[in-house]
């Protein structure tokens, strides 16, 4: 609950252990370490259910801490908090001795928060959970001999169990801080609170600046943000990914759509890619639902959301509308009802799916399976009872001094429904009490179906396999009985019996979450656990980690879409593995080079980040993503890549840096590298063809990479020292864009003569370059040649010539992308800025880009005969009379 460090010894660290969650624990205590934390030692313990909520140090005087023990237990139906070993507690000695503080508290009590004030070290305050109007604001004045209650306000202590954070300001000995779902201060000691409007619920956590009050940070259930004004204005916490996802579901949109009920925030939908430089605010929006939701919809029209959230609260969505109706079995306020009262018991998670053999029918599970098939407006039960229903386990979800009846302890409830894609009417249902039943007619009979070798436990994911209807996956969870093991069983008889299947899931707390069967290859799982992601190649006998960069969190879900995975995660938001090709061909035979066929790839654009950016979700890389595998290190071998269409190369890469490139203002990027290490290797071809040439040292308005190829068919050739491995890939184009093949044929040929003219110019400006080098180059060196008079002053002309011809196609004064608005823009510009309109997602060409093309052709052609004409008469005369003085001719060249 809290870490402190000794303010001029950084090596003397206090931290505080509650201890473990859902058991009694002999750990529970006040931790000190004098070496930096090298070894630690337990110097205040009072029994295996009472563990420090709270800790906080005098600056003035470091050796003197206060301690709030809170003795607590937590069952998955109940959390009692309180009880006769709670107590405030007092060191004087840094944590040598302890000595229980008792006059004027309450005799016994719940949670409790301290903090001293760094102002005046006498004054020390607490917020203590307490039965009737004992519970609230206690103040000592004589550093915790003495205590009085100052404020029983319920606001401070309402939610007890989850909060108690007090904070002393370090310079003002009357201000303190109380920190719950809204932030309180008071100014006058405690006597009286006020709310402070922050950005967040359910705040944990202030750090105060010890030199300017201020400035503080507060934590919340959202993120962290930053005040400099006491609290007036906060920073955003838009820019931290710290979204805690339930559950993870997608549409079948192009890019598709995620879409999740977040923990204190709403439910949302959010693009999986955009056509901008990342994923932003204008890309998701809120849904049905709330923040512990399941989310249910047709995934073709995704319009019409299902979402439910704690307490059975289910509402529908039409987002044409923007509006949400409740659509509840039976409307009770769940909210302080025991669950042996009320009519139905729902799971703070309950399970909600629409079925894929009819979108319009929904199932919605809470301690029984019911179903809708006219969107909500009328329900039927489809199940009995499929939980043990334990009646000493359905009262008030805690106590003794406060209840906690939002729902999170609501127990003999479903967990997990999953109906067969195979087959209408095949049903899976898990509880939170360890049964799992299944039907096979459509609810008219259940059987239990649970593995025998288990006893209880959380049922939290269920998977039909793609390849076989009989064979299916369930995941058990046993942390709230304090094991944390893996639980992951397999059947192939409809779960008539059962095989564990666990072996290389070693991780001591790594607990299983969830399991999916891939869709392509039978017997490659993912398992999403309490510390990352594994896989099976084998249908589960052995697993191994992939984390991949993600991050070392809890996986509470994963789903599959457009041979993506995706990882709904506890704290660090949506994660998506883009392509699963590689994988599904872990144990295919490989040759020593080779290229793995890639996903059909949509013709989308947008930009793309390898570093997190905050406020920025991630794109995919634009083009087409493929995996290759390299049997040995090729060393300083030269790998090559190469990008046909219709036969012809458009496009190569190499593993290798060019030797003698330089770049420039506007000039053309360096080329990307082909990764070569030995084993798999990624890639991606950006879809476009191969860079123009450029011109040194001039900067180049629009751009000098390849045009976008169009929709079709297109080969990847991959080469390494006589071995060489071929696919094909096909770009699909974007469902959103209404085209024909001839548009993109129209645009393809169009952009192919700018191309090509581009390319012929900027070719010939190079060698004319070349040209007006060695003419100024034969100038010097015949300066005193009298008999060069003649050819010195053709060469002038022709010098002339050149330049005036060069500054008609390009414009060499301009240096940099602002230059383009002080020098004018050139004819190749102007081809290249046509090139950038035509080159866009919807390949219709304009009437007016079809006359300017016309336009900037005859100029060209004007500009080409010109050339020509320098060519074959003014230079040929030239180098004629060079030959007659027995020197060499002009050589054109790039």
């Amino acid at each position: 609950s809290d870490v402190i460090i000794h303010p001029t010894n950084p090596d003397i660290i206090y931290v505080t252990a509650q201890g473990a969650q859902y058991a009694p624990s002999d750990d529970r205590g006040v931790y000190r370490t004098i070496d930096g934390g090298t070894t630690w030692e337990n110097i205040l313990s009072v029994n295996n259910i009472t563990g420090p909520s709270s800790l906080s140090m005098n600056m003035n005087n470091p050796r003197i801490l206060y301690a709030a023990m809170w003795q607590h237990q937590r069952y998955p139906w109940t959390m009692i908090s309180g009880g006769e070993s709670s107590g405030l507690y007092k060191s004087s000695d840094g944590g040598d001795t302890w000595k229980k503080m008792e006059k004027g508290l309450p005799e016994e009590f719940g949670k409790a928060g301290i903090s001293v004030s760094r102002a005046n070290s006498e004054r020390v305050y607490a917020v203590i959970e307490a039965e009737d109007k004992k519970g609230g604001v206690y103040r000592s004045d004589d550093a915790g001999k003495t205590w009085k209650q100052i404020n029983s306000d319920r606001i401070n202590i309402t939610r007890s169990w989850y909060y108690m954070e007090i904070f002393a300001d370090p310079q003002n000995e009357d201000v303190v801080y109380i920190l719950n779902a809204p932030v309180m201060k008071s100014i006058d000691g405690g006597r009286s609170f006020s709310n402070i409007a922050v950005p967040h619920g359910d705040n944990h956590h202030l750090w105060i600046n010890p030199n300017d009050n201020k400035t503080l940070i507060n934590s919340n259930d959202g993120g962290a943000n930053i005040s400099h004004n006491g609290g007036q204005s906060w920073s955003t916490q838009e820019n931290q990914p710290t979204a805690q996802f339930y559950r993870v579901i997608t549409d079948n949109q192009v890019p598709y759509f995620v879409y999740g009920g977040q923990q204190d925030n709403s439910a949302i939908a959010i693009a999986s890619r955009t056509n901008g430089g990342g994923i932003d605010w204008k890309n998701w929006y809120s849904v049905a639902g709330g923040e512990s939701a399941f989310l249910a919809f047709d995934p073709d029209q995704p319009d019409i959301v299902y979402g439910g959230v704690y307490q059975g609260l289910l509402a529908k969505w039409d987002k044409k509308t923007n509006e949400e109706k409740l659509i509840m079995q039976y409307p009770e306020l769940g909210l302080s009802i025991a669950p042996k009262d009320a009519k139905y018991r729902h799971n703070w998670n309950a399970p909600l799916i629409t079925s894929s053999h009819d979108r319009r029918t929904i199932y919605h599970a809470v301690n029984m399976v019911f179903k809708s098939t006219d969107e909500g407006m009328s329900w039927k039960e489809v199940s009995p009872d499929l939980t043990k229903n334990e009646k000493d386990k359905q009262g008030p979800g805690g106590g003794p001094y406060t209840n906690e009846a939002a729902g999170g302890e609501n127990y003999n409830t479903i967990t997990a429904l999953m109906e067969s894609q195979h087959e209408e009417g095949v049903l899976y249902a898990g509880t939170d009490d360890g049964l799992l039943h299944v039907t096979r007619n459509a609810g008219q009979t259940w059987s239990n179906i649970t593995p025998k070798t288990i006893a209880d436990g959380i049922v939290n994911s269920i998977d039909v396999s793609e390849h076989d209807p009989a064979t299916v996956y369930v995941v058990m969870m046993r942390y709230k009985s304090m094991d944390l093991n893996p639980y992951i069983f397999k059947s192939n008889d409809y779960g008539q019996t059962w095989t564990k299947i666990v072996n290389g899931l070693d991780d001591p707390n790594g607990f299983a979450r969830v399991v999916r069967a891939d869709k392509k290859q039978k017997g490659l799982l993912y398992a999403g656990t309490e510390t990352g992601l594994y896989i099976s190649t084998d249908d589960g006998i052995f697993w191994q980690k992939l984390q991949l960069g993600l991050p070392i969190v809890p996986i509470n879900d994963l789903i599959i879409q457009d041979n993506d995975l995706l990882a709904a995660t506890a704290g660090r938001g949506f994660w998506i593995l883009d392509d699963l090709g590689a994988l599904q061909n872990l144990t295919v035979n490989k040759k020593a080079v080779q290229i793995m066929k890639p996903k059909d790839t949509y013709r989308l654009f947008g930009g793309s980040r390898d570093k997190f950016t905050p406020g920025l979700g991630q794109n995919p890389k634009q083009g087409v993503t493929f995996d290759y595998y390299l049997e040995k290190d090729p060393d300083s071998l030269k790998l090559k890549l190469e990008v046909l269409e219709k036969g012809q190369v458009i496009r190569t890469y190499t593993n290798q840096k060019p030797k003698d490139f330089k770049s420039w203002p506007g000039g053309p990027s360096a080329p990307e590298i082909l990764p070569s290490k030995k084993g798999y290797n990624r890639f991606t071809w950006d879809f476009q063809r191969e860079a123009l040439p450029s011109i040194s040292q001039v900067f180049v308005f629009g751009g000098l990479n390849g045009s976008n190829v169009a929709p079709g068919e297109y080969t990847l050739r991959l080469s390494l020292e006589g071995e060489s491995s071929e696919t094909t890939v096909t770009i699909l184009p974007n469902p959103k864009i209404k085209a024909t093949a001839q548009d993109f044929e129209q645009q393809q040929s169009m952009l192919a003569t700018i191309e090509s003219t581009i390319k012929e110019m900027h070719e010939s400006v190079n060698k004319m370059r070349s040209a007006k080098s060695q003419l100024e180059h034969y100038a010097i060196l015949l300066k005193d040649n009298k008999d060069a008079d003649s050819l010195l002053k053709i060469g002038k002309g022709l010098l002339k010539r050149i330049k005036s011809w060069e500054e008609n196609l390009i414009q060499p004064k301009q240096k940099t992308f602002q230059d383009v608005i002080n020098f004018n823009n050139k004819l190749n510009a102007q081809l290249l800025f046509l090139k950038g309109s035509l080159d866009a997602a919807d390949p219709k060409v304009t009437e007016g880009s079809k006359v300017r093309l016309q336009d900037l052709l005859k100029d060209w052609k004007v500009y080409q005969d010109e050339r020509d004409a320098i060519i074959n008469s003014e230079m040929k005369a030239y180098n004629e009379m060079y030959r007659s003085l027995n020197i060499p001719a002009l050589i054109l060249k790039d």
